[in-house]
């Protein structure tokens, strides 16, 4: 590679880092190609930081300067996910929440049978939920492990439910286009009474408007109330505009609190130059603690199952 072509590759890197930082940090998202690049921005972040050292090592004071800034600029974005902070109430009776996208309802039912086993939640929220796949889960006995549910299969990917160990009451649930999104309300054995929902907005786009994605997320109910966790497969990440509005509302991310948040739970197994993105959350009132985050594996499916304990207020 002759110079200049590496002080072209310099500036070009520098450049578009440049832009990604300023719209990342400006408020503004754009619909296309915006809203599904926007998930790359911990993989931009690097790219950055890669474009520094390349200006650094040519000399190039000019390209390394917009370099810099859009490094700082981005890892300001991106690296307190890797942070743990704690957070209040972590010593409270616990909640536990396990989330897994079944993948049209392909996903493996004696591994999912083995991690409920394994996790112990107190509630399962499910996405892409068929009538086929609540069948083969309930003969496998997955309604004597957690005996209360609320359920809406569909063919497709647009399904979801609840199941749970204690007492749910059915809420309103979230419709959105073919995605429907339930809700319920737990009763726990302590005494206290947390809404859970089973999030799944519809994908966004490659290209285009994304109206079904936005107003799925939209939809979401916004923290106050009741104390409320939202688990399940959002298909965005904490760099999209509406998730970052759905957490200053009062939620925290239970992966982002425990120091996990660049953990990746989409494309499980790799989809050739795809790279990974954290797609899939479970999200807390904060006025509930978080004791861990894990993310887990599942034949069958695309999603990685994610689980989260949680302390009730």
């Amino acid at each position: 590679m002759t110079n200049v072509m590496a002080n072209v590759m310099a500036w070009g890197v520098a450049g578009l880092s440049a832009v990604w930082a300023a719209l990342r940090l400006s408020g503004w998202e754009p619909e296309w190609p915006w809203v599904p690049a926007v998930a790359m921005t911990p993989h931009a972040t690097a790219v950055a930081a890669a474009g520094l050292v390349l200006a650094a090592v040519l000399r190039n004071r000019a390209a390394g300067a917009l370099a810099l800034a859009a490094t700082v600029g981005l890892s300001c974005a991106v690296a307190p996910r890797a942070l743990a902070d704690g957070g209040p109430g972590a010593g409270g009776t616990p909640l536990r929440v396990l989330a897994a996208n079944l993948m049209v309802g392909l996903a493996d039912t004696g591994e999912l049978m083995a991690l409920v086993s394994r996790v112990r939640p107190d509630v399962l929220a499910l996405q892409e939920v068929t009538p086929a796949a609540v069948e083969r889960l309930e003969s496998a006995g997955l309604r004597e492990t957690l005996p209360h549910a609320v359920t809406r299969p569909r063919p497709g990917a647009g399904g979801s439910a609840l199941y749970a160990r204690h007492p749910l009451t059915p809420g309103e649930a979230i419709e959105h286009g073919r995605f429907g999104q339930v809700r319920a309300g737990l009763a726990h054995p302590g005494g206290a009474r947390v809404e859970v929902v089973s999030v799944h907005p519809c994908p966004p786009k490659r290209y285009g408007p994304q109206p079904c994605w936005r107003s799925g997320l939209e939809a979401l109910p916004r923290a106050g109330g009741p104390p409320r966790v939202l688990a399940g497969d959002f298909n965005a990440t904490l760099d999209h505009l509406l998730m970052r509005e759905l957490l200053d509302s009062g939620y925290r991310d239970a992966a982002e609190v425990t120091g996990q948040g660049l953990r990746t739970t989409w494309p499980q197994g790799g989809w050739g130059p795809v790279p990974g993105v954290a797609i899939d959350h479970v999200l807390a009132d904060s006025r509930l603690g978080v004791r861990s985050f894990a993310v887990h594996g599942l034949k069958g499916t695309d999603h990685h199952p994610v689980s989260a304990v949680l302390t009730l207020p």
